[in-house]
């Protein structure tokens, strides 16, 4: 090619990886040219729990007590924080038994810091109370229920399993149970009760189930309050069964305290429902039990060591208890007075020598068994000693 004035234009050709670096730096300057100014600030995701999967129901007394996991991490897999609120949705049940999804309805709300009140093991047990009138008037209706969880105010759990249960009436709760402390256990006394919390006619009672909680100090340090709507008596057990309006609880400790409840159990299209709780009786039992009184005291005048002088070897039956903590042996020189002790300690076994008595005395022994808190039983029948003279 030639110019206006004919002479020759030359294009100089670049090598083509000195185009491809000029290419990449033109970009790398729109990039940064675009990014002059920050952006908006991005919130945090909110946690949200994993949905609670084995949620469970059944009637107990007048309400349904629920009970499910708590979950322990986020649906992206983190450990949660600290224990989520907890919301309890009650709903419908269509004719054909399923749960109606549209008609659940939140109706409590348990904060994350109130849940460990709730904790039996590891699951969390809620009661919904149920009032009487309701099931006498709708008997075997059926309620449904589903629980949510919730980390932050902005997003819950997913719902969890519904599940459903029919209420019927239930026998009143028993009005109180009283409690005597015997040597043997506690033996706990209570009145049937006749119909329903609403009054009504019910089935004949067929047992009564015995619940039990030990209560440490720092709870009883002031009478018990009432519980709050769903919580159930801290921690108790089933203790027993019961076909009277009786029983003796022969393993309770002395010095524990504990707090008994009774429900009485009746029977409804094949299923045992039991009644609401009795007011609890908190008994702290005492051992104030001595042992039995020592038998079989026999006595033998024996000669000591040094001459002249003689000995009293007395001796007598063991004692059964297993509380047992020793022995004093009492002697006397005036009939009908228990006198002075032998040795200062209590005796271990059911054995001791008296080498303190003198010639020409007369001596009366008695023995008594003392357990380890204290109790000491009655003297045993005594036996006279009569030390004339010296023994040859």
């Amino acid at each position: 090619m030639e110019n206006s004035k004919g002479t020759a234009l030359h294009i100089t050709k670049r090598p083509a990886h000195v185009l491809a670096i000029f290419y990449f730096l033109f970009s790398i300057f729109l990039i940064s040219g675009g990014c002059g100014a920050p952006g908006e600030p991005v919130a945090p995701a909110p946690t949200v729990p994993v949905a609670v999967k084995d949620l469970e129901a059944h009637q107990a007394g007048d309400g349904v007590e629920l009970s499910f996991t708590l979950p322990s991490n986020s649906i992206s897999g983190e450990k949660l924080a600290g224990p989520p609120a907890v919301e309890i949705l009650r709903g419908a049940v269509k004719p054909d038994g399923s749960e109606d999804a549209k008609s659940f309805r939140v109706v409590y709300t348990i904060p994350g810091a109130m849940l460990e009140s709730y904790r039996a093991g590891e699951r969390v047990r809620f009661t919904d109370p149920i009032a009487p009138e309701e099931t006498k008037a709708h008997p075997g209706g059926a309620v449904a229920y589903l629980v949510r969880t919730r980390a932050s105010q902005k997003r819950a759990s997913g719902d969890s399993n519904a599940v459903s249960v029919r209420v019927y009436p239930v026998a009143a709760p028993i009005a109180s149970v009283e409690a005597r402390v015997t040597e043997s256990g506690v033996e706990l006394a209570w009145t049937e009760p006749s119909g329903t919390a609403a009054e009504s006619a019910i089935n004949a009672i067929t047992s009564y189930r015995i619940y039990r909680s030990e209560i440490h100090a720092p709870a009883i340090a002031s009478p018990p309050q009432e519980l709050p709507p769903g919580k159930a008596e801290s921690r108790a057990t089933l203790l027993a069964s019961s076909e009277t309006n009786s029983y003796r609880d022969t393993s309770a400790v002395f010095d524990h305290t504990y707090a008994y409840t009774v429900r009485s159990v009746i029977r409804v299209d094949g299923n045992e429902l039991e009644s609401s709780d009795s007011p609890p009786v908190i008994v702290t039992p005492r051992d104030i039990f001595p042992p039995s009184v020592p038998q079989g005291l026999v006595a033998a005048l024996l000669p000591g060591v040094a001459a002249g002088a003689v000995v009293v070897e007395l001796s007598w039956s063991i004692n059964v208890e297993t509380d047992l903590g020793g022995y004093r042996v009492y002697r006397s020189e005036q009939e009908g007075t228990r006198g002075q002790l032998v040795t200062p300690d209590l005796l271990p076994t059911p054995a001791v020598r008296d080498t303190s008595v003198e010639p020409g005395h007369r001596y009366w022994y008695t023995v008594t068994a003392v357990d380890r808190a204290g109790n000491e039983s009655a003297p045993c029948a005594p036996v006279v000693v009569e030390v004339t003279q010296p023994l040859p």
